[in-house]
C-alpha cells in the first residue's frame, strides 16, 4: 500500500510538472507569435500605405515627416562615416546641420537608436544583403512586436492565464490608432522606448508578486535594471514617466502593500539608471534635476528616518503620516536644491506652456500659442472614447478598474484598523486587492489616465494600460470572486462561477471582436493606398541638382527637417522644441508668413546666413479648422496686427502678408529677393547678397 501511495503522489507530481510546463510553453509560444505576427503586420501594412518597394529613395525618405526626418538623417550619416568613431564625433560637434550652430546631436536628440542601428548594419554585413532604410524601420517594427509581446506576458503574469494576453494583443492592434504613433511617423523616439518600459513593467509585475521564487525574483530584477537603464537612454523624457512608476511605488509601499525591501531595491535601480545615463550622456544635467533623482532621494533618507511605522499602533500611523509629508517635504526641496548649484538647460518652455495651458497664464507668444495649437496638446476628443467604447475596451476597463480600485481600499482599511490579513491569498478570499502587484497597476493606471484626459499625446501610454488591464481582469478568476463575495452569491458555487466567466466572457469577446474587426484588418491589408507628393519630389531634386553645397535655406521647420534628410543642405532651423534657440529661430523665421517688411524679413534671413527662402503655399493660405491656430493668425496676435484686448481696438500693419507680396515681384520685394523656381506647393527664393534698389 505504500509503495502505491508512494508511486501515485510520484504520478500526481509528474502530472502537475507536466501541466505547469505545457501551460507556460503554450503561453510562450503565443506571445512570440502574437509579437512576431504584429511586427509582420506593421510591415504589411507599411507597404501596402506607401509602396515603399516601388519607390526611389528620394521618395522613401519623403515618408519620414518633420522631427522623424531628422532622426533618420543621422541614421544616414552615421553610415557614411568612415568609422564609427569618426561618425559619432561629427555628430557631437555638429556644425552641419544648423547655421551657425555647432550641436551636440547625440545628446540633444537621444540619437542613441541611431547609432545602434548603424553599428549593426554594418557589423552584420546587412549592408551586402538590405538596404539600410529597410534594416532601420524593421528593427523599429521587431521593437514594436516586443512591446506587444511584453504587453502579453504582464497581463499574463496578473491574471494567471495566456488568454489574457491574446485578449490584450487583440485589443491593442484594434485600437492601434490610440496605442500607438508608428503608423505616422516611424523614427519617433517614443517608439523606440517605449517596448523597452513595457518590458520594464513585465519585469517588475513579476517582481512584485508575492510567490515569487529566488531565482525568478532575481531573474526579474535583471531584466527590470537593463530595461529601466535602456529606456531611459532612448528617450529624453524617460525619467518623467519613472517618475510617475516610482510615485505609483512609494503609494504602494506607504499603505503596507508590499514588503519595503522589494520597493527600495527598484528604487536603487533608478539611482544607477539615473547616474550611469548621466556619464553615458555627456554628463547630461537634466538627469540630475530631474524629479526622479530628488524623489528616490527622499524616499531613501526617510527610510533611514522612519521608526517602526509599519506596526498597528496609533503611534505608528501618525508616523506614517509624518513620513509622507517629509517625503513630499524633501523631494521639492532637494529639487530645488539641485537647481540651483547644478547648471542646466530644462524645458522651462514646458513648464510655461503648462501654465497657459491650466489657465494660471495668459500669452501672446507665438511659440506658446502654437504649442497649445497642436492636436497632440490638445484634451482628448469624444472620437478617441468613441473608438474605445466600440471595441468594448473602455466598458470592461471601467469595470475591472472599479472592482480593483474599490478591493484595495477595502484592504486598506482593513490595515488602518489593525485588522491581520493573510499574506497568501487565494481564489476562495476574493481579495484581489491584497496583490501587491494588481495595486501597483492600479495606481500607475490611474496617474497616466488623469494626464492622458488633459493631453491626448499622452494616450499612447495609457490606452496600452488600458489594454492590458482590460483584459487581466476579464480573465481573471480572483476578479470574478471579489465581485460576488461583495454581492454574496449564494445560489452557485461562486468559485466555480468565476472559474467559468473567467474563460466564457473573454471567450466572447475574442469572438465578437473576430467577426467585426478581423474583416477590417485584412481590408486594410489588401487595399493599395497611395502616397503621392510630386512637388515635394520636384523641389528636393532641384535643390540637388542647382543649389550651391555651401547654400543655407530657410523655411518651416517642418519642411527644413525633409530638407535635411533628401538634400543634407544646411538650414536654419529644426522641427524640435526641448531647445530655447531652435524655438526662438523657429519664431523668427515663421515672420516670413507674417504682417512685416521686406527689410525686416530679410535682415531676420541674412542674421542666420540663408541664402534661400521657401514659401509654402499651404501655410500662406493656409485654411485651419480650429480658430485662431493658423500659424499666421498666431503670429498676427504675437505682433499685435489683431484686435487689442484693451478697448477692442484694431491695429493695422502698414505692410501686407510678406508670403503674398513676394509672389508679386514689385519693389521693395524683388530688391531683397529674386525667384528663381516655383511649383503648385513651394516659391524659392534666392536671398540677394547686393541689394539693387529698382523702382
Amino acid at each position: 500500500c505504500q509503495r502505491e501511495s508512494t508511486s501515485r503522489g510520484r504520478s500526481r507530481m509528474w502530472d502537475v510538472l507536466f501541466q505547469r510546463f505545457a501551460k507556460i510553453f503554450i503561453g510562450c509560444l503565443a506571445a512570440v507569435t502574437s509579437g512576431m505576427m504584429y511586427a509582420l503586420y506593421l510591415s504589411a501594412y507599411h507597404e501596402r500605405k506607401f509602396w515603399f518597394s516601388n519607390r526611389q529613395e528620394l521618395e522613401r525618405e519623403i515618408t519620414f515627416q518633420g522631427d522623424s526626418a531628422i532622426y533618420y538623417s543621422y541614421y544616414k550619416d552615421m553610415l557614411k562615416a568612415p568609422s564609427f568613431e569618426r561618425g559619432v564625433y561629427e555628430l557631437t560637434h555638429n556644425n552641419k546641420t544648423v547655421s551657425l550652430k555647432t550641436i551636440n546631436a547625440v545628446q540633444q536628440m537621444s540619437l542613441y537608436p541611431e547609432l545602434i542601428a548603424s553599428v549593426l548594419y554594418q557589423a552584420t554585413g546587412s549592408n551586402e544583403i538590405i538596404e539600410p532604410v529597410y534594416f532601420y524601420i524593421g528593427i523599429v517594427f521587431g521593437l514594436q512586436g516586443i512591446y506587444v509581446t511584453a504587453l502579453f506576458v504582464t497581463s499574463w503574469l496578473m491574471s494567471g492565464t495566456w488568454l489574457a494576453g491574446m485578449l490584450t494583443v487583440a485589443w491593442f492592434i484594434i485600437n492601434r490608432v490610440d496605442t500607438t504613433r508608428i503608423e505616422y511617423s516611424i523614427p519617433l523616439r517614443e517608439n523606440w522606448a517605449l517596448p523597452y518600459f513595457a518590458c520594464q513593467i513585465a519585469a517588475l509585475t513579476g517582481y512584485l508578486k508575492s510567490n515569487l521564487n529566488t531565482y525568478g525574483e532575481r531573474f526579474c530584477y535583471l531584466l527590470m535594471s537593463a530595461s529601466t537603464y535602456t529606456f531611459m537612454m532612448m528617450w529624453e523624457y524617460s525619467h518623467y514617466l519613472l517618475f510617475l512608476q516610482a510615485i505609483s511605488l512609494f503609494l504602494l509601499d506607504s499603505f503596507s502593500l508590499q514588503q519595503s525591501d522589494k520597493v527600495h531595491e527598484v528604487y536603487k535601480i533608478y539611482i544607477f539608471s539615473l547616474f550611469l545615463g548621466y556619464l553615458l550622456q555627456f554628463e547630461n544635467s537634466a538627469l540630475l534635476v530631474s524629479p526622479l533623482l530628488s524623489l528616490v532621494v527622499a524616499l531613501m533618507l526617510a527610510k533611514c528616518l522612519q521608526l517602526n511605522v509599519k506596526k498597528g499602533t496609533f503611534i505608528a500611523k501618525i508616523m506614517k503620516v509624518i513620513n509622507f509629508y517629509l517625503v513630499c517635504t524633501l523631494t521639492v526641496t532637494l529639487n530645488i536644491i539641485m537647481k540651483m548649484f547644478v547648471p542646466h538647460k530644462e524645458n522651462g518652455h514646458m513648464l510655461k506652456f503648462l501654465e497657459v495651458k491650466f489657465g494660471l497664464n495668459m500669452t501672446k507668444n507665438f511659440t506658446m500659442n502654437w504649442l497649445l495649437c497642436q492636436e497632440s496638446l490638445q484634451a482628448p476628443s469624444q472620437d478617441f472614447f468613441l473608438r474605445l467604447t466600440q471595441s468594448s475596451l473602455l466598458p470592461f476597463y471601467i469595470l475591472v478598474l472599479i472592482i480593483c480600485f474599490l478591493s484595495m481600499m477595502q484592504v486598506i482599511f482593513r490595515r488602518i484598523n489593525g485588522k491581520s490579513l493573510k499574506e497568501t491569498i487565494t481564489l476562495e478570499d476574493g481579495r484581489i486587492g491584497g496583490r501587491p502587484e494588481i495595486i501597483y497597476h492600479v495606481i500607475h493606471t490611474i496617474l497616466l489616465g488623469s494626464l492622458a484626459m488633459v493631453i491626448e499625446g499622452l494616450k499612447y501610454l495609457w490606452t496600452p494600460y488600458v489594454c492590458m488591464l482590460a483584459a487581466f481582469g476579464v480573465c481573471s478568476p480572483e476578479l470574478w470572486m471579489t465581485l460576488f463575495k461583495w454581492l454574496r452569491l449564494r445560489t452557485v458555487h461562486p468559485v466555480l462561477l468565476a472559474l467559468i466567466l473567467s474563460m466564457a466572457v473573454p471567450t466572447i469577446i475574442g469572438l465578437s471582436l473576430w467577426k467585426e474587426f478581423f474583416p477590417r484588418l485584412m481590408t486594410e491589408l489588401m487595399e493599395l493606398q497611395e502616397f503621392y507628393d510630386p512637388d515635394t519630389v520636384e523641389l528636393m531634386t532641384w535643390i540637388k541638382r542647382q543649389a550651391p553645397v555651401a547654400a543655407v535655406f530657410a523655411g518651416s521647420p517642418q519642411l527644413m527637417g525633409a530638407i535635411k534628410l533628401c538634400t543634407g543642405w544646411m538650414v536654419t532651423s529644426l522641427p524640435l522644441y526641448n531647445d530655447d534657440d531652435l524655438l526662438k529661430r523657429n519664431e523668427n523665421i515663421y515672420q516670413i508668413y507674417s504682417k512685416r517688411s521686406a527689410e525686416d524679413i530679410y535682415k531676420i534671413l541674412t542674421s542666420y546666413k540663408a541664402n534661400y527662402l521657401i514659401v509654402e503655399d499651404a501655410i500662406c493660405n493656409e485654411v485651419g479648422t480650429m480658430r485662431g491656430c493658423r500659424v499666421k493668425d498666431l503670429l498676427d496676435i504675437a505682433n499685435g496686427h489683431v484686435v487689442c484686448e484693451e478697448g477692442d481696438k484694431l491695429t493695422y500693419s502698414k505692410y501686407g502678408r510678406f508670403c503674398h507680396e513676394v509672389k508679386i515681384n514689385y519693389s521693395p520685394y524683388v530688391n531683397y529677393f529674386t525667384r528663381v523656381y516655383w511649383n503648385r506647393s513651394y516659391f524659392v527664393y534666392k536671398i540677394n547678397t547686393v541689394i539693387s534698389f529698382q523702382s
